[in-house]
């Protein structure tokens, strides 16, 4: 893209390459903060990373908080449209729970993952938008996702819930265990996808237990 290009306001046909570009802008952001840290990294190495002029990253960014912002919002979308590719011949409670636990666990316990939201922790206090956007484009999204998919299961006669949401947060905790707090505190290993299923299966168990409406077993322990 030319200055002329970035400088003409005109411009519906800019659409394109401007998504094209911030995309650009957004990746290298990622590769230089995950690397540096939020206060360490500067627009410098993010153009150099994102292969632009620092110019042009504030065409599309205000402040480096704004990039981050962006770059927090831009993964947790991604990650919550994922978690919620269903397959379709999937028709009972527990296999779909235990497939959406596995893909929220597996996305959880990533090493990009834990780096985000430890930045994400540490600069939430000053910048409270950043907190603000990662929790409403990540667990809210994730959350409110969740709640249609148990409301759904619920008048199918599958579930027995009375508030979706407070429901989705349940299950999503109960995945979690302590898996992802001691990847925080970096005080636990990176589970093996086993150690991973293990988890989801009592959590699974233990949701059914409490919202189904059918008898549940007990997941065998595994060695």
């Amino acid at each position: 893209m030319s200055m002329i290009d970035i400088e003409t306001p005109a411009a519906p046909a800019r659409t394109e390459p401007e998504s094209s570009k911030r995309r650009d802008i957004i990746d290298g952001a990622r590769k230089v903060f995950f690397e540096k840290g939020f206060d360490a990294a500067s627009m410098d190495e993010v153009a150099k990373a994102a292969s632009v002029s620092k110019a042009t990253i504030y065409v599309y960014f205000n402040s480096k908080e704004e990039l981050f912002e962006a770059l927090v919002h831009n993964d947790r979308a991604r990650s919550a449209e994922h978690l919620f590719v269903v397959d379709p011949s999937i028709d009972d409670v527990a296999s779909l729970l235990r497939r959406i636990g596995i893909s929220f666990m597996t996305m959880m316990v990533q090493p990009d993952h834990i780096r985000l939201v430890r930045m994400v922790i540490a600069v939430a206090e000053r910048f409270p938008r950043v907190g603000r956007t990662f929790f409403e484009a990540g667990p809210c999204h994730g959350g409110q996702r969740l709640a249609d998919l148990l409301r759904q299961q619920a008048d199918l006669g599958r579930l027995a819930i009375d508030d979706d949401l407070a429901a989705a947060y349940v299950f999503f905790n109960l995945c979690q265990s302590n898996q992802v707090k001691g990847l925080l505190f970096g005080t636990e290993q990176q589970p093996t996808p086993s150690q991973i299923e293990a988890t989801v299966d009592r959590a699974v168990a233990i949701f059914l237990a409490y919202y189904g409406t059918q008898p549940v077993e007990k997941p065998a322990a595994r060695g």
